[in-house]
Parts: C-alpha cells; sequence; structure tokens
C-alpha cells in the first residue's frame, strides 16, 4: 500500500455518478469510495441537466460539469472538457469508464501525457449513426490506453473493438455491492437456503431484477413461464424493476391469464430486494443482445447461492454463471430452451440446490469486493511505478 504522503492520485471519468443508478455508475463509486483510503482520488462526471457542482460524497470529490442535456444517452457538456483538461494536471492516472464519446474526446484535446487506464464496460451497440463518427477517436484512444480493463474474458471476446488490443488488456472481475456481500455473509451465518428449497413438490420461485427494457429479454421469459407452467402449476415467477416496456409486459401476463402467478414489484428498497434473493429458488437472467455486457445482478443472487439461467451472449454474461455448474445457459430468445432450463431445475431439486452451492462458491472465490479493489489498487501500482521507472 501506498504512504499515505504519497499516494496514488486518480482521476475517475464517466458520464454520471450516484446517485444516478446503473451498472457502471455503481463500479466508479465503488472504485471511487472503496480505494479513497489508499489512493487520492477526484471523480469527473457530467450532470444530466443544470449547472456545475462540486461535492464531497463518502471522502471522496465528485465534480459534475454542467449540461444543457442529453441527447442519445450523451451529455452536451462543453465544461465537462475544460474541467477534464484542468483536473488531469497533477493526477498519476486517468481511469475512463467506456463507452463515454465526450471522455475520449477530453482526453485527446487535453494533452495529458500521463497514465490513462480504460475500463471497457460494453461496446456501443445500438447507436450505429453514432459508432462511424465516434469510431476514429475511440480507435485513438485504445491506441493511447496503457491498459484495458475488462470484467471476464467474454468482453474481449465478443468485442468489435477489442481484439488488436488484447494484449494490454486485464481482466479484472467485478465485486458484489458491499451490502448484498454483507446481508448474504449473514444470512449463511444464520443458516443459509431452507430445506424448502429441496422438497420435490414445493412451489419453485424465479426471479428476474433488472429495468424493463428491450435487451433484457423479458418477453421471451414470460413465453418461456407460460411453457413451463404447463408442466408445473406450482411455479411463481417475480419481477423486480421498472422501464418502458413494464404496460406492455404486465398486458402480456393479463392475456395470458397469469396475474396470480407472475407478480411486478416497482419499487422495491434495498431490504426487500435482499428478501427476494433469499426467498427465491432461481435466478433468471434472459438477456438478448449484448448491451447486457455483465450482468451485475447475477452475483448478487449468487451471493445467496441461487443458481442462474442465464444466455449465451458474445459478451461477459455466460462467462459469470458458468453453464452446468453454477446454472444453466441458454439461446438469447428461444423461449422453449429457456422453459426446458426452467422446467429442469423445478423438477430436480437435489441438482438445483447442488448449482446454488457452486454459484455461492464461485461468487466467494471470483466476486468479492475486496478482490476487486485490490486488483485495482495493484493494477495502479504497476503503472505508477512504470511511469517512475521511464
Amino acid at each position: 500500500m501506498q504512504e499515505r504522503n504519497d499516494k496514488i492520485r486518480v482521476l475517475q471519468v464517466n458520464k454520471l455518478y450516484h446517485p444516478v443508478t446503473g451498472g457502471i455508475e455503481r463500479v466508479v463509486q465503488q472504485l471511487a469510495e472503496g480505494l479513497c483510503e489508499d489512493t487520492d482520488t477526484k471523480v469527473l462526471v457530467c450532470r444530466k441537466k443544470g449547472r456545475t457542482i462540486v461535492e464531497q460524497i463518502a471522502g471522496v470529490e465528485v465534480t459534475r460539469a454542467s449540461s444543457m442535456g442529453m441527447l442519445s444517452s450523451l451529455p452536451l457538456s462543453v465544461s465537462f472538457l475544460w474541467k477534464f483538461r484542468r483536473m488531469v494536471k497533477d493526477r498519476d492516472i486517468v481511469h475512463i469508464h467506456m463507452p463515454f464519446p465526450l471522455g475520449d474526446l477530453a482526453c485527446f484535446l487535453s494533452g495529458y501525457k500521463g497514465k490513462v487506464i480504460l475500463w471497457w464496460h460494453s461496446d456501443i451497440v445500438r447507436q450505429k449513426k453514432l459508432m462511424k463518427l465516434y469510431r476514429p477517436l475511440m480507435e485513438w484512444l485504445l491506441r493511447r490506453a496503457d491498459c484495458i480493463v475488462v470484467a471476464t474474458q467474454g468482453h474481449i471476446d465478443g468485442s468489435r473493438y477489442l481484439k488488436p488490443y488484447q494484449d494490454k488488456c486485464r481482466i479484472i472481475p467485478f465485486g458484489v455491492d458491499p451490502k448484498i456481500e454483507k446481508e448474504a455473509d449473514r444470512w449463511y451465518e444464520e443458516g443459509g437456503p431452507s430445506e424448502r428449497s429441496q422438497e420435490k413438490n414445493a412451489a419453485v420461485k424465479y426471479l428476474f431484477v433488472g429495468r424493463l427494457v428491450y435487451y433484457k429479454g423479458c418477453r421471451t421469459m414470460i413465453e418461456a413461464f407460460v411453457q413451463a407452467a404447463k408442466a408445473d402449476s406450482c411455479i411463481q415467477l417475480d419481477i423486480v424493476g421498472t422501464g418502458p416496456l413494464e404496460p406492455e409486459l404486465k398486458k402480456q401476463t393479463e392475456e395470458l391469464g397469469l396475474t396470480d402467478r407472475i407478480h411486478f414489484h416497482a419499487s422495491v428498497g434495498d431490504d426487500e430486494l435482499i428478501g427476494f434473493f433469499k426467498e427465491c429458488d432461481v435466478f433468471v437472467l434472459p438477456s438478448l443482445q449484448r448491451s447486457e455486457a455483465f450482468g451485475l445482478v447475477q452475483i448478487e443472487a449468487m451471493a445467496f447461492g441461487k443458481p442462474v439461467i442465464n444466455t449465451k451472449l458474445p459478451s461477459g454474461v455466460p462467462y459469470v454463471s458458468l453453464h452446468g455448474e453454477t446454472g444453466l445457459t441458454v439461446e438469447p430468445g428461444n423461449a422453449s430452451e429457456l422453459a426446458e432450463a426452467m422446467q429442469y431445475l423445478a423438477e430436480h431439486p437435489a441438482e438445483r440446490c447442488r448449482m446454488g452451492e457452486r454459484a455461492r462458491e464461485r461468487m466467494d472465490e471470483q466476486f468479492r469486493m475486496d478482490k476487486m479493489l485490490e486488483r485495482v489498487l495493484r493494477l495502479y501500482e504497476e503503472f505508477v511505478e512504470r511511469r517512475e521507472d521511464s
């Protein structure tokens, strides 16, 4: 660890920051707060709209650059460019979370000569017109970067852009949210999953947690549930989350006459969410597109010893919960295959429990928060040492 008077100076750069919710925002917050004792960390992000503000959040200085609003999920912020230029002057490392085209542009214009580490969270998938304009700048930053961090090998293998740069890629898996991790550990100390989950005739509860958007595959999941329910009239499904597809999914459920077995939960607090993880038997992540790059909810369910049904996406998703070991992996968008997986886990309670136990073990080995933070800190130290030696 660095001495307190000789801390590595890091600037974490992202589009937005807590309390904005999102997987990337959560990771940036975890890095900033988790490493603030061992590094001198500052955060630079944008506001969705409004004037610049500087805040102290959990011991971290967070600058939110002014923005005129959002266009194609990108903040319209000129002030971000000059704030980046000013804030990087005393930084040993600039850590940019991608995709974030404005961050690429800011780095290009800043003239910064220090170490640049990228965290590649996902490719840009839908915005193809933007990608044509953005790609030359993105390629410049990929060449400029000293290191590219990814959460799984699947991020490299499934990316359209990372293959030429794979020699500079490092795999650092994400960590379970500390509150989830703490509650799961306590739950296991108190006994963990109940014996009910091993009873052959007990109702099997499936759980989905996430935004109700196009790439999450909830339509397919409901179609699969209908097929599985024909073989097992006791199964249930809880859908936790909100999003633009909520009215459509509720209508689909009503038309199928399944409102007594498929339950929607829009506003769920942290404690209630933890309750859902404890009570479910199987977690389902039926995502359809590479927009689902990892699926943090998978490791949250695995922390509670739950097997996961996920999809064989060209991303990190199937590298998190492993087919035949910690759950089952099916083809994206294939309702029949998903139904078979749901039915299999309902009909084989002993195997379901064994997969859940292995899921917990995998989380413990690979996805602990302290392990993620330690790996990132060692990476910072390595590149600062390289700079001093050069």
